[in-house]
């Protein structure tokens, strides 16, 4: 098998349902590793090793006695001593949101740093987790019964209540107010489906529908009962023309819709597709 049918495998097996513990950094790697015609992890998974090790060590010497502290040993190590902070240059950058380009770059979107700081807080079996906060990806971090939330964008600082109005405002708009579901978890695969989403979306601005059509496919490996994904790549393949792959493709996303009337429209673009073939 080649690396790249490894990483294929590696993300296949985290589109089951059962699986429930996702190693969330390996897992952006193998994403990754799909765009590359002969991926090499091994640098990598060594410089995520050391983050490791390194917090371990801090974190013996001055051990944390509550969250913010915590969260103070996380932006330690990656922001101050490897120098990982957000691209506010070339944010539109694909690399952005490749992590094995952001490990060499040290800089990226939010979602991707966010990825680094909850790996290396689990590392040390602190419970870390993404925010569904809109418009910029955030990290709750708990601690002996306390939370604390991190922006991984700006170095790991530690966003107070009145900050996180202020942010929410000049991301939403000055009439928007804080809610409790924005502070809710995303799951693991929800965060990795947003770091896929943002390649997709800028492949697709940038008009590269094939590479748009590609990062699609890696989403559904994760995520396999997605019907709306389905129903992007069926749209999407069809604007390729490719509508062998896009009948079978809406026929999947036909089979997992649970909504009616999504469903039928789902259906009547099948038919419509099914016709053209005939």
């Amino acid at each position: 098998m080649t690396d790249r049918g490894r990483s294929r495998a590696y993300l296949r097996e985290l589109g089951d349902d059962a699986v429930q513990n996702v190693d969330i950094a390996q897992a952006a790697l193998h994403l990754a590793a799909l765009t590359r015609s002969q991926p090499d992890l091994r640098d990598a998974e060594k410089h995520l090793a050391a983050l490791d090790a390194t917090l371990k060590g801090l974190v013996l010497d001055n051990p944390p006695d509550n969250a913010d502290a915590a969260a103070h040993a996380l932006s330690d190590v990656l922001a101050r001593q490897s120098g990982y902070r957000g691209d506010d240059q070339t944010y539109d950058d694909l690399q952005n949101a490749d992590l094995l380009c952001v490990i060499e770059r040290r800089k990226g979107l939010p979602v991707a740093l966010g990825i680094l700081y909850m790996h290396l807080a689990r590392s040390q079996d602190w419970t870390a987790y993404g925010l569904s906060f809109p418009g910029h990806f955030l990290v709750a971090l708990e601690f002996d019964g306390e939370r604390t939330i991190v922006d991984p964008f700006h170095e790991g600082v530690v966003r107070t209540p009145p900050e996180l109005r202020e942010l929410l405002k000049m991301v939403a708009g000055q009439d928007a107010e804080l809610d409790q579901k924005m502070f809710l978890a995303v799951p693991d695969r929800g965060v990795l489906l947003r770091l896929q989403g943002n390649i997709r979306l800028r492949q697709m601005q940038m008009g590269r529908l094939t590479e748009a059509a590609d990062t699609i496919e890696s989403m559904l490996l994760i995520a396999p009962e997605h019907a709306e994904l389905w129903h992007e790549f069926g749209v999407l393949q069809t604007k390729l023309g490719n509508l062998g792959a896009a009948v079978l493709a809406l026929g999947n996303a036909v089979e997992r819709e649970t909504r009616p009337s999504r469903r039928q429209e789902f259906a009547a673009i099948l038919q419509q597709l099914q016709r053209r073939l005939n």
